[in-house]
């Protein structure tokens, strides 16, 4: 272990501490305040109260070693200190009980508001992001790192400071109450545990690293198996995603087994630095009893002071272990904190103000990573309330056009405005408000059917979503279902047909009446007679509207006011279905290919 190696876990408990602190003191809140005060009160309270009762239960011993037990009656002096001795007991116990109770309104409001605030982090973080991402370990991070939360707040504010607060009063104590050689021998006590116990859990943190990368990755591996369960069984693959897990498992299994063996040995070390400490402690209390400069109360006060002690520093060791652990299983929560937005809201960004919806995107150049250029010097304008329709083959950069539209990406070079105004210098939430999309791959909601068609526009009536499924064409087919509305689609909308799910993604952008619509491949995915239907609907909602169709299958976009053929990021031709058939050139021959593979 080098300081080389450790800093940079330094430097990230650092931000852990940075993260956590405005919510044990959170600002403009009095009350939440007037709880942690109260709290270290009660604390400060039930410490002194703790080292106090060594005290009393030496003064019994006293008492009674001075008295002929058979004189002691019920009002005697040792009768009443054996009360205060359990008084004191439950009064600390007492303290410690109401100090949690205080303090639980303000660890859970830490953990709700942390949970929330990574959340929307991660909607707010750009589509490459996500596009990489590990849905199952993401979401074991998050879990993780937020259930940590409240068990760190209490481990930090009620575990270590009352801790530390009762080491440093019993150090004290024997300095002025058994001498300068008992409070040198607990310092040094206290000293070699402490950096011991540091030392050893730097080392151990390795493996609770390696455990949580074991288990995020069993985690992502079942939620993908299981996400993708048809694909599985289609391949007779069961075996397969069985064995990667056992392997993430075995992993998981084999750092747990190392970090239970090493905390075997930082166990014993622990206990063999309080037993030397102890035994020193002993052997001189004993020896100045026996010398009459002390008497037996003094050593029954050393000796129970040290087993104190000796609690307190296995319950330090215990803290800081956990304290440890915990911050480890924030780590990767809080890296997702500081991922930065690749897309961001211009400081004096307006609102979108759309009137004719005239979409323009001129000279645009973009590239997902330098080497590979997707668009170059892209020139075109949809007029308002038109269609334009972009072909051309895979990879031709078709779908990054409605990345880009919905300013998921910002482009390299050039602009694309909507109405004269540039869509870098309005707010994502006002541009995307005025485009709707029906994409190739409808994703639906684990969900009802009226969940997933509201979610257009979530103050929509219940009259607004019939008559936006009615549009769509799906209403009937709703209405035989025996819960209706009210049926759940599955994950990912398994339970419904491909052109079904269309239909209701068609419901969800009528019901959010854009003036701005997409049609990314809506019906590639289709048969040919449900796309029929489907593109019926299509060019029903998009009547005075501004309309970008993205597709493949040229059948689909004949009607459109303009058709662009992309290649290579480039417009190498455009016009009306007819002229460019008549041009006889790229078109046509996509065309002439398209109709020969239907041919039978």
């Amino acid at each position: 272990m080098n300081d080389t190696a450790n800093s940079p876990q330094v430097n990230s408990d650092y931000k852990i501490y940075k993260y956590l602190l405005p919510y044990i003191w959170p600002k403009g809140h009095p009350k939440l305040k007037l709880r942690v005060v109260m709290a270290m009160i009660l604390l400060v309270f039930s410490k002194i109260i703790v080292v106090y009762v060594p005290f009393i239960y030496k003064d019994i011993v006293d008492a009674l070693e001075q008295k002929n037990t058979k004189e002691i009656v019920y009002l005697s002096l040792p009768f009443f200190l054996v009360i205060a001795y359990g008084v004191t007991r439950i009064a600390a116990s007492g303290f410690i009980q109401l100090r949690d109770i205080i303090f639980t309104h303000v660890g859970q409001r830490a953990l709700r508001l942390l949970a929330v605030r990574v959340f929307e982090h991660i909607h707010n973080l750009s589509l490459r992001f996500h596009l990489v991402r590990r849905t199952g370990g993401l979401s074991k991070t998050i879990d993780r790192g937020t259930k940590s939360i409240d068990f760190l707040l209490r481990m930090m504010v009620f575990n270590l400071i009352p801790v530390i607060l009762e080491v440093a009063l019993v150090v004290g104590i024997y300095y002025y109450n058994a001498g300068w050689m008992y409070g040198h021998i607990a310092v040094v006590v206290v000293a070699i545990y402490v950096l011991f116990t540091y030392y050893v859990d730097q080392w151990r943190s390795g493996f609770r690293r390696e455990m949580n990368n074991k288990d995020t990755d069993a985690s992502q591996k079942a939620v993908d198996s299981l996400i993708n369960f048809e694909t599985v069984k289609y391949f007779n693959n069961e075996k397969l995603e069985s064995d990667r897990f056992h392997e993430s498992m075995r992993g998981y299994e084999n750092a747990w087994i190392r970090i239970y063996k090493s905390l075997g040995l930082l166990n014993f070390g622990q206990a063999l630095v309080i037993a030397v400490g102890l035994t020193v402690m002993m052997y001189l209390a004993a020896q100045e009893v026996l010398d009459k400069t002390k008497s037996l109360g003094d050593f029954i006060l050393i000796n129970t002071l040290l087993v104190q002690l000796y609690a307190q520093l296995n319950f330090l060791g215990t803290i800081f272990r956990e304290i440890k652990q915990s911050m480890i299983d924030m780590e990767n929560m809080f890296h997702i904190l500081d991922e930065k937005k690749e897309v961001t809201d211009a400081p004096d960004a307006t609102q979108l103000v759309v009137s004719d919806a005239v979409i323009a995107f001129k000279n645009v150049d973009f590239y997902y990573q330098p080497e590979r250029q997707i668009l170059s010097g892209l020139n075109f304008t949809i007029p308002s309330g038109q269609t334009v329709a972009v072909v051309g083959h895979s990879g031709a950069g078709k779908s990054t056009l409605t990345r880009l539209l919905y300013r998921f990406y910002d482009v390299n070079q050039g602009s694309i405005s909507i109405d004269n105004q540039d869509i870098r210098l309005v707010s994502q939430n006002s541009l995307r408000e005025k485009i709707g999309i029906v994409p190739q791959d409808t994703v639906l909601f684990n969900d009802t059917i009226e969940y997933n068609i509201r979610y257009g526009r979530n103050n929509a009536t219940k009259e607004d979503i019939i008559q936006a499924a009615q549009a769509a064409h799906i209403h009937d087919f709703i209405m035989s279902l025996p819960e209706q509305y009210q049926t759940p689609v599955g994950e990912r909308g398994l339970k419904l047909s491909g052109g079904e799910k269309q239909r209701i993604a068609i419901a969800r952008t009528i019901l959010k009446n854009p003036p701005i619509l997409i049609f990314d491949e809506a019906t590639s995915a289709l048969d040919t007679t449900t796309e029929k239907a489907i593109q019926e609907n299509l060019n029903e909602i998009s009547k005075n509207r501004t309309t970008l169709i993205i597709a493949h299958r040229l059948s689909t976009v004949i009607d459109a006011d303009n058709i662009i053929i992309l290649d290579k990021g480039k417009i190498i031709e455009q016009g009306k279905h007819q002229e460019l058939l008549l041009k006889g050139r790229h078109y046509a021959e996509m065309w002439q290919k398209q109709l020969d593979e239907k041919a039978p």
